[in-house]
């Protein structure tokens, strides 16, 4: 991370609090922390800049709900808001009122990682993910197979064409440009598709099906594009 995106993380729990905003800090994040509605108002109306608030539903006295609102009425920063588990309700009545994205307690550190950075690129408030740069070879081995990229066909380990939709050709492009690299469903979202972003989405998912029972030997224990639990998806086939 060339910079540091300042999170404002407002919980009354203060374990939670201080773990997320620990891990955080680690993760090369500028953390402030409140502990309900006034003291992030106090946060949000010092001469602090932040990226993104992570907002707890469940508090005392003003409600993130309500605080949500308010923001929203106020502002557009970036919001995730954490709620405790079996509360779908609340999630979607979250995201109608204009949060960018939800996360279950007890928090998974590592997906919430990932949620605040697809959020940040999502709202324009983190650079853009770099993509790496494909050799200028037209052709790109794919264990046994062969992406041909002038003519945008991929061919199979017996030498016949494996037949392709466009936007499965342009997720295998993004996955080699992207060689060993977890990019997790915003990602991939937003990097393969034109489309809005929707965080009820599976799309990307099925794609991602689709492209294993054309490249896969076993689809069912993929080598090549790979699940990483709690993450996303990352590509990377042995060498061939």
């Amino acid at each position: 991370m060339s910079f540091k995106p300042h999170v404002l993380v407002c919980d009354d729990e203060t374990d939670v609090r201080e773990m997320v905003a620990k891990y955080l800090a680690k993760r090369e994040f500028s953390v402030t922390m409140a502990e309900d509605g006034p003291s992030l108002d106090e946060q949000l109306a010092s001469n602090a800049k932040f990226d993104l608030v992570l907002l707890d539903i469940n508090m005392p006295g003003e409600d993130g709900l309500s605080i949500l609102r308010r923001l929203r009425a106020e502002q557009q920063l970036p919001i995730i808001m954490l709620t405790a588990a079996g509360e779908p309700v609340d999630k979607v009545i979250g995201l109608e009122m204009g949060a960018d994205d939800y996360l279950a307690k007890p928090i998974d550190l590592r997906e919430l990682e990932a949620r605040i950075k697809a959020v940040l690129r999502r709202t324009g408030k983190a650079e853009p993910i770099s993509l790496e740069t494909i050799d200028n070879a037209e052709n790109i081995s794919i264990d046994g197979m062969v992406l041909d990229l002038s003519s945008s066909s991929m061919f199979g380990r017996d030498g016949k064409e494996i037949p392709l939709t466009s936007m499965e050709f342009a997720l295998l492009k993004l996955f080699v440009k992207n060689k060993g690299r977890v990019l997790n469903r915003d990602q991939l979202m937003e990097m393969a598709s034109d489309r809005d972003w929707d965080p009820f989405d599976r799309s990307i998912d099925i794609r991602v099906l689709r492209l294993r029972k054309k490249l896969e030997l076993n689809p069912k224990k993929p080598c090549i594009i790979r699940t990483v639990r709690g993450l996303g998806y990352v590509f990377d086939p042995k060498p061939t």
